[in-house]
């Protein structure tokens, strides 16, 4: 056989791969249609769902898989990398920019130089060799438009410093973690002005961060919502404020220096040296 190349840009040179990538896309949109739907509840359902019309699809290859294997060689002693590595540097907005797609990470990066593994599904942050976040993979929108990837937990400490500046933010509706806190704000824009609206609904966030009560606080403003009222900020902390333990009650007693004096002078008589209780500690229980 004599080799050939393909023309950059002339896909249908490249048919042995085109072809069966064709005849996928099919069948993935034949198995969509008698599904009924396209929503997936979690992206490891989707990959179920692809998992199982490519097994299908291979098990008519099985015969031709088998006679290969037997002719492969051993893989390679480590994983080759199937990730592109950047260096970015975190702005003063608190995230950066990865083709077209703004991140968010955690404050205490603003500035710094960081390292990122973009896989297919996700980016690892790490400064020098230290991981420190790990994010969901955004996309672009199809026309070019930048997208973004927004977690409310690295920007809710600087929206309380300025909670009017919610309306304005390019990423509002990124921000909101599930869609009872996005009926929230829209709730309040349409009966209150702008102002306390946005100091309510960074409040809102606030809590769900402060108090780890995200799905129980949005499931108390759906409730709220359905029975038409706003929701009261200093009612909601009130309910979802968690007591704090008290810390334990430490009482040391410290031995006197006589017994000191006794430990030496016995170990230099030779004697078998007492068992000094340099510190008893009484705690009181913690109440939770």
């Amino acid at each position: 056989m004599a080799p050939s190349r393909n023309n950059r840009g002339v896909a249908h040179e490249n048919g042995a791969i085109e072809g069966p990538h064709g005849h996928l896309k099919r069948a993935i949109e034949d198995a969509l249609l008698l599904r009924g739907s396209r929503e997936f509840d979690t992206l490891a359902a989707y990959r179920a769902f692809i998992d199982e019309i490519l097994g299908r699809h291979n098990a008519r290859h099985a015969p031709r898989i088998e006679t290969e294997r037997a002719e492969l060689r051993a893989l390679p002693p480590r994983r080759t990398a199937d990730y592109e590595e950047h260096t970015l540097r975190v702005t003063r907005s608190g995230g950066f920019a990865l083709k077209r797609v703004f991140y968010t990470v955690p404050s205490r990066l603003v500035g710094h130089l960081v390292r990122v593994r973009l896989y297919d599904d996700r980016l690892e942050v790490f400064v020098g060799t230290t991981p420190v976040a790990t994010l969901a993979r955004g996309r672009a929108d199809k026309a070019g438009k930048r997208s973004h990837v927004v977690n409310y937990h690295h920007v809710i400490h600087s929206l309380k410093r300025k909670p009017a500046a919610l309306a304005g933010l390019v990423y509002r509706e990124q921000l909101f973690p599930r869609e009872a806190y996005r009926r929230a704000y829209h709730a309040l824009c349409e009966r209150l002005d702008q102002r306390s609206a946005c100091r309510t609904t960074v409040a809102l966030l606030a809590i769900a961060h402060e108090h780890a009560c995200e799905g129980e606080l949005a499931n108390a403003l759906e409730a709220l919502l359905g029975a038409g009222e706003l929701p009261d900020v200093v009612t909601l902390t009130a309910r979802f404020t968690r007591e704090r333990a008290s810390l334990p009650q430490v009482t040391v007693i410290l031995p006197g220096l006589a017994d000191y004096d006794a430990l030496l002078s016995d170990a230099q008589a030779g004697d078998e040296p007492p068992v000094i209780n340099t510190t008893r500690v009484a705690c009181a229980p913690v109440l939770a």
